[in-house]
């Protein structure tokens, strides 16, 4: 009976252990993508050009080496000198951490953004399908003006990236 019990006791074990790698799987599962890719290592891949704010404005981001971001943000202009016209934001500063996206652009015509926020897959099935990707947070627009008077205007914010080889809509192929 002794030797039963023992051999009982190794298969409980045995069983438990198991089963605790099973679930240990399956909540490793749900933290990857549909694609097998690791919702975390998402933001190591998300280079590229995303929608921004009107149809034809984008933003470019490029993830660098250790979480370095450089990119920028295209954009028609709104005050009466530049209505229309097509400004380049550059960052000044841009940081990737894990799915954490934060960048801060240059001032242009008295105007710099701000965003804080996330890399998360997008409903694209490939990175060939819009919203890949989607950028997701918090963006501020800066506004100096004349007076030198500083104002901010806070939005949430999902910018969806553009298939991988796509222009942004409206621009002009050469």
């Amino acid at each position: 009976m002794s030797i039963h019990r023992t051999r009982l006791h190794t298969q409980l074990v045995c069983i438990v252990i198991l089963a605790g790698m099973l679930v240990g799987a399956a909540a490793n599962a749900e933290q990857q993508d549909k694609d097998g890719q690791s919702v975390a290592a998402a933001g190591t891949n998300c280079s590229g050009m995303y929608g921004f704010l009107r149809d034809g404005e984008f933003v470019q981001v490029t993830v660098e080496d250790q979480g370095r971001v450089t990119g920028f943000v295209s954009r028609y202009g709104e005050s009466e000198s530049d209505r229309g016209v097509f400004l380049d934001h550059f960052f000044k500063s841009g940081k990737l951490d894990g799915n954490r996206l934060a960048f801060t652009t240059e001032t242009v015509h008295g105007v710099w953004f701000e965003f804080r926020g996330t890399v998360e897959r997008g409903e694209g099935k490939s990175r060939g399908d819009e919203a890949y990707y989607v950028l997701k947070g918090t963006l501020i627009e800066n506004t100096i003006d004349e007076a030198k008077k500083t104002s901010s205007r806070s939005r949430e914010v999902a910018l969806r990236s553009f298939p991988e080889d796509a222009s942004p809509p409206g621009a002009e192929v050469k």
